[in-house]
């Protein structure tokens, strides 16, 4: 059965860093690219981070460049998102997606606030 199970989220101070993990089973992580896509309160889904398959090359929303890094770890069948100097703007559920071809499939998300 192909699953991809988010975790990691929380609640997290102005300025503070959360990893974000998602752990795929069922299928081969590594033969797809993968995306981190975030949702807020009101506002529709938005990508975020993206790295390829088997070059791993990576492209970021402008809002999170430079503060959000996305990696694979195919020897985990996982891929992560480090995500740094949150800001309250960043509140949202976050979900991982895997695409190959015509097939792609969904996380369940988990949610992220940043709140003092």
């Amino acid at each position: 059965q192909v699953q991809l199970v988010e975790s990691g989220g929380g609640l997290v101070q102005p300025g503070g860093s959360l990893r974000l993990s998602c752990a795929a089973s069922g299928f081969t992580l590594s033969t797809y690219a993968m995306s981190w896509y975030r949702q807020a309160p009101g506002k529709e889904r938005e990508l975020v981070a993206d790295i390829s398959n088997f070059r791993g090359v990576t492209s970021y929303a402008d809002a999170v460049k430079g503060r959000f890094t996305i990696s694979r770890d195919n020897a985990k069948n996982t891929v992560y998102l480090q995500m740094n100097s949150l800001k309250p703007e960043d509140t949202a559920v976050y979900y991982c997606k895997a695409r190959r071809g015509g097939a792609q499939y969904w996380g369940q998300g988990t949610q992220v606030t940043v709140s003092s």
